[in-house]
């Protein structure tokens, strides 16, 4: 074995002796590395039990960094409605109308948006990898936030809430795709359950963590939480946070090795690919590819819609609440946050749930009869997907001063709870049939949803006010009973549509 073939048993990994928790591997077997009809030595894992490998990390260091994400997109999301609160200050500072005011809410949400269209194909590349779109654009959030905190007009307000929701965003297509890194198939769903309850959670508490702070120092001071929620978050990334991408750590890894072992022909495959990538194969992976899939392939285009109706009905919540429960039940702003908590009722119950049924059922199942069709994962949606209709007519038609305000909260747990488990369910099912695309996929679901939830942020409040809280309840609950049809539907043709898609996987 000659100098090039030794330079990839060893370049300074260690091996732990920690299991990774995911399955019971086989004894390690080396990976010999492969060689191109050029002389071009490729880097690859050492073995199959590599410990630089993401899906060989043990089980304590996987939930750490798993941990970080979570943490990174729960800040994020619950910067977006944290100025809730602030939205009466704002009108009486600057003089605006209450629409013009939620305009701070919306324009965040709307480069959140935008944001994953760029910072997801990002990811993709080698070069960077997830962690230098994460921690560059993280950066730049957290320091946004103080001008955004001081600033005394309102079109600049305006303009650093949409620029800080920008660069905020990479966790919100991303955060999925450094899950898959880590966990194995067994274990993903557990992994995306809990990156998406702090996605689904986080707007939820914002509201509830502003509102009585904002009644007792300004409508700045949620503003300044933004900062005092994010700033922690990144320093314990900028210190803990390892990069997760198995090209990138395989691209470190051969620039490492050429530079021991002075030998330019070691080389990782993902450098190859790269030197191929041109900027207008990145733009068009970028912006072309997400929606070309979408318009092409009817399961992605279904689960865009249906996850966008979702989060819009869920924003819409923060005009239908102010109207609610403080001109209805005359509850005061922090009460009216505390509203807020019946969607971490609903989700913790639902989600306990979907873990009962993972552990139980789905993952002794798996290890016993193998992987079945991949439609089963959207087996605990059939039932959740009648749960939001049922949720917003309870909501809608129980929220008047003759009812009990507990009849409405009721009716929000159930849609929070319900709908969450759905997004699970999709959330699972795309990457699993759509693979080589998936983070393409979130991009552009990501930008359906934020799209949708900036749109309602502007309409439900004129709808409220003139359809009224029950009838306008009542048209989300009929445009809801449709993704009952999708969902069902998906299921039973799911199969027959990926055999005809050019995208899918079987």
């Amino acid at each position: 074995m000659n100098m090039a073939d030794d330079c990839f048993k060893s370049d300074g990994d260690t091996r732990t002796d920690e299991e990774s928790g995911d399955l019971e591997r086989p004894a390690s077997v080396p990976i010999a590395p492969a060689r191109t009809i050029t002389g071009t030595i490729l880097v690859d894992w050492y073995t199959t039990d590599d410990p630089a490998n993401p899906q060989n990390w043990s089980t304590r260091k996987k939930n750490f960094v798993a941990l970080q994400i979570n943490l990174y997109t729960f800040a994020v999301y619950t910067s977006s409605s944290i100025y809730v609160s602030s939205i009466p200050g704002v009108m009486e500072h600057f003089g605006v109308g209450p629409t013009k005011a939620s305009l701070g809410l919306g324009m965040y949400v709307l480069g959140y948006g935008l944001g994953p269209l760029l910072w997801s194909p990002m990811s993709e590349i080698p070069l960077f990898g997830r962690n230098v779109p994460y921690i560059a654009t993280f950066a730049l959030y957290v320091i946004l936030c103080v001008p955004t905190a001081l600033v005394d007009n309102f079109g600049g307000l305006l303009f650093l809430r949409f620029i800080t929701g920008f660069f905020g965003s990479p966790c919100l297509a991303n955060g999925a795709a450094s899950m898959q890194d880590m966990y194995s198939q067994l274990h993903i769903p557990y992994a995306i359950a809990l990156w998406a309850g702090a996605a689904f959670l986080g707007p939820a508490l914002g509201p509830l963590l502003s509102g009585f702070s904002v009644a007792a120092e300004g409508w700045r001071w949620s503003l300044w939480e933004v900062l005092w929620i994010a700033a922690p978050v990144f320093v314990l990334w900028l210190f803990f946070l390892p990069e997760t991408s198995p090209d990138t750590i395989l691209l470190y890894r051969a620039r490492r090795l050429r530079r021991i072992y002075s030998n330019p022909n070691i080389q990782s495959s993902s450098e190859i690919k790269q030197r191929h990538l041109t900027a207008r194969a990145i733009v068009f992976e970028a912006v072309i590819k997400p929606f070309e899939i979408m318009f092409l392939d009817p399961a992605v285009l279904f689960t865009n819609v249906y996850t966008a109706l979702v989060y819009g009905i869920y924003y819409s919540f923060f005009e239908a609440f102010s109207l609610v429960y403080g001109q209805i039940y005359s509850f005061n702003l922090g009460v009216t946050g505390l509203a807020f908590l019946v969607v971490i009722v609903g989700v913790l119950i639902t989600g306990s749930m979907f873990f009962a049924l993972l552990r139980w059922v789905v993952i002794p199942g798996m290890k016993k009869n193998g992987p079945g069709k991949q439609e089963e994962v959207l087996i605990p949606a059939l039932l959740a997907s009648f749960g939001a209709p049922i949720g917003l007519f309870l909501f809608g038609w129980t929220a008047n001063s003759h009812v009990n305000y507990m009849a409405s909260i009721v009716g929000i747990g159930i849609y929070a709870g319900t709908v969450y488990i759905v997004i699970l369910a999709i959330f699972t099912y795309i990457p699993m049939s759509y693979p080589p695309y998936a983070a393409s996929l979130f991009a552009s679901n990501d930008f359906c949803r934020s799209a949708m939830a900036f749109g309602a942020i502007l309409f439900s409040r004129p709808m409220y006010i003139n359809l009224g809280i029950g009838k306008g309840s009542s048209l989300l609950a009929g445009l809801s009973v449709l993704g009952i049809i999708g969902v069902w539907a998906l299921y039973f043709l799911g199969e027959r549509l990926r055999r005809r898609s050019k995208f899918a996987v079987s």
